[in-house]
């Protein structure tokens, strides 16, 4: 049976087309697993948005601007990847690498809180120096062609104490609202924050793209509310920062005044805050949002209800808090997988977002405070307590710089939206016909569609955290488009669980039509006259690709089957272990699928500064053709460059090269380091104390423990720990790794606390060189907190490290000193 539009082949008794009307067989929808998604609507033709926006045209004549659906870069639609990186909570001397990092894993925009108290925490007395300088980490992304889009509060949360503003502003007057007192303090703040950024605004031709006022902001009453956040955006637009964009967070039953800001959205894997001990239900971040842009497990902090789709309806679907991690709470304490977050990612998409905002990216340490801890806690009003110093966050690169397999899997969508994505943004969302009834409903596919009437991408999701979803027998997606209709796949395929992905269809690549692809698309790459385009396989499902034409030449691939049928050739991965490729076209200009294991395409990095690609399992970053290659435990380093022209690359070591398939293999070997300490016990932990509870306050009907204060760890154990006084230059760190169990760690040098940690049943991991900014000396003090013997909290890992039951409640297990090796490689120019 043949559609009569397209004249593409469909299986027997699917569908039947007449006039402009789709009718289905009664075949249809017997197997739950295939989708029919109708994408045939005409695309809505953007419109301007209410907000009054700043100036978007730089001094060069760049432009940046919004509509109803996508900002626009220089005309044309921009889906970019941001990401959450605080400056005051990392060392100074390292910012440049680690915004390296983000930019080599595709990160576009570097978003930032500015948090008050982190300035002024003694009133009259602003610190911008060190790490706390604004201006001089904004220069820095500047510097490496990122864009920047500050957070000021001036209440920003980001689980700092009192949301970031100093004791003395709120014990001087109400906050939050248009209090005489409390809006001159902010209009200080504020211009402080304007001559940090003086010059480096996008109408001057700095990073600056927008402002985020405020955050989860629902207050109201008198002088709060939207008329409060217009009041901060007329502050801001007083002390200098004009600037395209103007948001405030939408999810908690916020204020949103569309007449002046945009809204932002988010979700995240998990919800520490929540204050039951047992396992959450599924979260609502690995359903699609066809009627509404917050997520279900947003609305904790005082929040009173969602805002659904509709509210927004003529304002592009943004997002700053798509959750790459989570921060432990001490009363619950999850443990985030790389799939947890990446999931997340085409869900996103296939609702909509066209800015794809990740919180956090980078980890970091809270700074010392002058008069008091700078964490959020029970004791000064909040819902949680969090450790006092680190905000790792589980994020993809952490609060010691670590490049962790989320980072890699993330970079694979980062790389398609930083290829695509102007594809992508002006695309329709389309639902299926079937969807699930709520996030708890596993019985119903989980897929979506965004679509121009004639391309199109396909999302899907069999991924939920914490559970474990059916395998889809006999999944197949029937898209409706203007004029044709496409079975995706071919034929029926098993959905394997915790499988997700994009699948794009109809697409142009190099002037051949790919019909459909079901290995992910995430990079194109041109060298000479020749266009690759990379995939890689999505594990479970064999990668097929249809293209329009029975003339197509053989795949140069051994691993790769080819039919042809009805006028559109398949080609299917038969070897999904190694790297395959479909070359299409004449001798003068050729089109290359490149098909990857999802293994190794997390391996393949964008070179900065050069037009090359680069192949590691190392950690990798690069600036200007000068390449940095780490390490952890391991001196031998293989990487490959793509290509197999002879490059003179510069090394203090030799390097061995071999040609290898598309790309030209190298290997160094660096001298082994070991280092050893034997930890020594100096005091033995007592019997664990009994649990302090909170006051419930506002924050719900269960009461959760507060967390150990200076005066319970009296009752920890206690073991000094040697360092090594140096270490070679190859070395890029050492990193000290803790395996124990208990309940909360602490990491002293003298009486300075450095870093602090609640057990989760994983080993605690810190970097050295960080630590040395604060405390250069060669001696650390562990003090280790007893696990109750009964507790409330939910430590989702400890019954896979925890000691046995008649073993003792602290237990340090082993420590260990990492050697990170750097290879530094130069390219010619």
């Amino acid at each position: 049976m043949y559609c009569i539009l397209s004249s593409r082949p469909f299986r027997s008794c699917v569908c039947l087309l007449v006039g402009v009307g789709l009718y289905l067989c009664p075949l249809y929808g017997q197997g739950a697993s295939t989708i029919f998604i109708n994408a045939s609507a005409p695309v809505t033709t953007p419109l301007p948005v209410q907000a009054a926006l700043g100036i978007s045209k730089r001094l060069d004549g760049e432009t940046l601007t919004v509509n109803s659906q996508y900002l626009v870069l220089n005309g044309k639609p921009w889906l970019p990847v941001m990401g959450e990186f605080h400056y005051s909570r990392y060392p100074q001397q390292e910012w440049e690498p680690e915004l390296l990092k983000m930019k080599a894993a595709g990160v576009e925009i570097v978003s930032t809180y500015v948090f008050w108290i982190h300035h002024e925490e003694i009133e009259g007395q602003f610190d911008w120096r060190g790490q706390r300088d604004l201006r001089r980490f904004v220069e820095l992304c500047a510097k490496h062609g990122l864009y920047v889009y500050p957070r000021i509060g001036p209440w920003a949360h980001g689980e700092v104490r009192n949301g970031g503003l100093p004791d003395w502003v709120v014990q001087r007057s109400p906050t939050r609202r248009n209090d005489p007192i409390y809006l001159a303090e902010v209009q200080t703040f504020y211009s402080q924050i304007g001559v940090q950024l003086k010059g480096l605004l996008w109408k001057d031709g700095g990073p600056v793209i927008g402002i985020q006022l405020e955050n989860e902001y629902h207050e109201s009453g008198p002088g709060a509310g939207a008329v409060h956040i217009e009041k901060l955006k007329q502050l801001a637009i007083a002390a200098g920062m004009d600037v395209p964009l103007y948001t405030v967070t939408g999810w908690d039953g916020a204020a949103v005044p569309l007449q002046a800001v945009l809204p932002v959205f988010g979700g995240y894997p998990a919800a520490p805050w929540d204050r039951s001990s047992g396992q959450l239900p599924p979260s609502e971040v690995y359903t699609f949002r066809f009627e509404n842009r917050v997520s279900g497990n947003m609305g904790t902090i005082g929040g009173h209800g969602r805002n659904s789709a509709e509210v927004y309806r003529n304002t592009p679907f943004l997002t700053a808090e798509v959750g790459a991690g989570i921060e432990d709470t001490y009363f619950r304490r999850p443990v985030i997988q790389p799939d947890d977050v990446a999931a997340m990612a085409p869900v996103m998409l296939g609702s909509g977002v066209n800015l794809l905002g990740f919180y956090m990216f980078h980890g970091g340490r809270n700074p010392d405070g002058h008069r008091s801890t700078l964490e959020e806690s029970q004791r000064t009003g909040y819902p949680t307590d969090v450790p006092i110093r680190s905000y790792d966050f589980q994020a993809p690169l952490g609060e010691f710089g670590e490049e962790r397999e989320s980072l890699n899997r993330l970079k694979l969508v980062d790389y398609f939206l930083n290829d695509f994505g102007s594809l992508l943004a002006p695309m329709r969302v389309y639902p299926p016909s079937t969807r699930p009834s709520g996030p708890a409903d596993f019985s119903v596919a989980r897929v979506s569609a965004r679509a121009d009437g004639e391309h199109a991408f396909i999302f899907f999701n069999n991924y939920v955290r914490n559970a474990t979803m059916p395998n889809r027998k006999n999944f197949q997606v029937h898209l409706k488009l203007r004029d044709e209709i496409f079975n995706v796949p071919s034929g029926l395929i098993n959905m394997p669980t915790g499988a997700y992905g994009i699948w794009p269809v109809d697409l142009d690549i190099g002037g051949y039509k790919l019909i459909y692809s079901t290995a992910q698309l995430f990079k194109q790459f041109k060298k000479g006259s020749d266009s690759y385009y990379f995939f890689f396989e999505i594990p479970g499902i064999a990668p097929e690709f249809a293209l329009d034409t029975a003339k197509l030449p053989q795949p140069v691939s051994k691993g790769i089957s080819t039919q042809v049928r009805d006028g559109v050739t398949y080609f299917k991965v038969t070897d999904d272990v190694h790297l395959q490729e479909i070359a299409l076209g004449g001798t003068t200009h050729r089109v290359h699928l490149i098909v990857m294991p999802r293994s190794q395409a997390e391996d393949l990095w964008n070179v900065d500064g050069s037009n090359r690609l680069l192949l590691t399992s190392a950690q990798f970053f690069s600036d200007a053709g000068r390449l940095y290659l780490r390490s952890d435990g391991d001196p031998n380093f293989t990487f490959s460059i793509f290509g197999k022209e002879r490059e003179s690359i510069q090394a203090k070591v030799p390097l061995q090269r071999r040609e290898a398939s598309l790309f030209t293999e190298y290997k160094a070997h660096l001298t082994p380091v070991s280092f050893h300490t034997v930890p020594i016990q100096i005091q033995k932990s007592v019997k664990s104390r009994p649990l302090q509870y909170a006051s419930l306050g506002k924050w719900g009907k269960q009461s959760v423990p507060l967390a150990p204060d200076d005066k319970d760890f009296q009752q920890a154990g206690i073991w000094r720990i040697n360092l090594p006084t140096r270490w070679p230059n190859d070395l890029s760190n050492v990193f000290l790794q803790i395996d124990y169990c208990g309940d909360v760690a602490r990491l002293y040098s003298g009486n300075r606390l450095l870093d602090d940690n609640f057990w989760d049943g994983a080993v605690w991991q810190l970097g050295l060189k960080e630590i040395r900014y604060q405390a250069p000396g060669d001696m650390l003090r562990l003090s280790i907190l007893p696990l109750p013997t009964s507790y409330p909290m939910h430590i989702e890992d400890a019954g896979i490290r925890s000691p046995a039951a008649e073993a003792p409640l602290v237990d340090l297990k082993d420590i260990k000193l990492v050697p990170q090796y750097q290879l530094v490689l130069q390219l010619p120019k």
